[in-house]
Parts: structure tokens; sequence; C-alpha cells
């Protein structure tokens, strides 16, 4: 009752390749919460929304894509840090482009050892090549819970904006706000809370997001989130980041956030 639908959050760092033969071989990093429309900016020049390292240079093609990203900051500082690998104290093992390495190389070395390290080595991404003719194989290979996938970036799905709270009210006094109860606490379940359910078929668990998390935890001593664990019902493993991204806990309407890196340097170094 009373509720409308809007497009999930998506949140992206993607690579850019310059197709120009007077530019060929160059890259570019970006974020994006719209890989379609990003790359459409690029190739319209900086008045168009586009970035001024890529303007002019044109035609763009983005080649690949990282998403899954739990938030806009989250992948920020992911693009922010896959840009400076030098200035980003999570990978100083990491070393600089050798003389004979094209950018396109280099720009994907990074990337690999970038995925082995913390944090982002706990995130749920999926690495996307949306042009599989510039597939490279990642050396070290991506953890096993990133797949790899091939082409555009699917429809994201819909999710229940937030009631206002006369809605809410009216909601709870059809059902009684009950939601059901949580199978690992037994306390009632509320919208505002965040209750979790397995996805697989039959499977009858909901549960708190902090009850699951305890859970899964379990299986990881000393961890601050968890990564994947069993579901307590039906003993089939999940992963926490397929889970948080099925939940349906709104926030405040966000506005695009296609933003340069000069803006961000000093808020998101790494």
């Amino acid at each position: 009752m009373g509720q409308t639908a809007r497009p999930g959050r998506f949140y992206g760092v993607y690579l850019l390749y310059c197709q120009n033969p007077r530019h060929r071989g160059r890259v570019y990093v970006g974020f994006t919460v719209n890989p379609a429309r990003r790359v459409r900016q690029h190739n319209a020049g900086r008045k168009k929304g586009g970035a001024w390292r890529t303007s002019g240079r044109g035609p763009w093609d983005m080649v690949l894509i990282l998403h899954g990203f739990p938030s806009a900051v989250a992948a920020l500082r992911f693009e922010w840090a896959w840009q400076h690998p030098q200035a980003s104290r999570r990978l100083t093992h990491v070393g600089p482009r050798l003389r004979s390495e094209a950018p396109f190389a280099f720009h994907l070395r990074v990337l690999a050892h970038m995925l082995r390290v913390p944090p982002w080595v706990r995130l749920p991404l999926t690495l996307r090549w949306l042009r599989p003719d510039f597939r490279h194989e990642l050396s070290p290979v991506p953890p096993p819970h990133m797949p790899i996938a091939f082409g555009p970036v699917p429809p994201q799905p819909l999710v229940p904006k937030r009631l206002t709270a006369s809605e809410t009210d009216s909601e709870r006094q059809l059902d009684g706000g009950a939601k059901g109860s949580c199978m690992l606490c037994a306390r009632m379940l509320q919208d505002e809370e965040g209750p979790l359910c397995c996805p697989h078929p039959g499977c009858p668990l909901r549960a708190h997001i902090i009850c699951l998390a305890a859970e899964f935890l379990r299986e990881e001593p000393g961890q601050l989130l968890p990564l994947e664990g069993h579901c307590p019902s039906c003993k089939k493993s999940l992963l926490w980041g397929s889970l948080i991204g099925q939940c349906h806990v709104d926030t405040e309407e966000e506005e695009d956030l296609e933003l340069e890196e000069e803006h961000w340097t000093d808020l998101l170094e790494t």
C-alpha cells in the first residue's frame, strides 16, 4: 500500500580504453552509477559531463567494470586507489609501471592485486568484461567469491521506496506491524530492521541482519564483517554480499555521483 519503486543502487568502477588512433591505448579509471550514460558523457566531451582527461580524445570504450560495492564511498575509494596505486598504502607491494608495459596491462596488474588485499578482498564484487574481446587473465586471480561476468550490466532490480510516516502507520494498522519473528533471536521482525531471507527455494529462514551476521562470524572468528556462511536453516552456503543486496532497507534519495577524482583526493586517500 502506498509504495513506489525506483532502480536499485548501483556503484561501479570502470576502465576506459581509447580507440582514437592518435591516443590509442590510453586508459581511464572512473566511478559511475550508470555505465551506459557515463560512457556517452565521456565521448561527448567535458561540456556534456565527461572528464577533462578524456575530453576531445575519444572515442572511448568501457571495456571493464567492477560492481557490487556496498556504497558510493567504497567505490570511490577503490577508484582512487586504482588511479593512484603508488600513493595507496595498501598497494606498496605493487611495482611501478614498467617501461615496456602498456597502460592497459599495468592497470590490469594493479587491479589483480587490489582484489587480493583488504579491504577489497572481502567485498562482494563482480568483475564484468563489457568488451569480452579485451579479456585478459588476471594474476593473481580474483578470489573465488568474485565472479567474472561478460556483457552489459543487467537491469537493476526495483527497490521499494521508504514509506512516509503516515503510510507506515497505515501499513502497521493493517497488518499489526508484525513481519514474523527472527529464527535466531525470536524477536519480531520490522521492515526498518532489514529482515534477511534465504534465497534458496523452500527455506523458511527470516532473520535480523545483526543476528545473521553474528551467526556467520562464528565461521570467521576475528573478522568485523562476514564474507560468507551457511544458512542456519537449510545449511546451504550463502554470500553475505548477495544477501545484503537483496535487503530492501532504503536510505535517503541519492543524487548521481559522477565525480572527477581531483574532488576526492583529500577525502578518499587510502
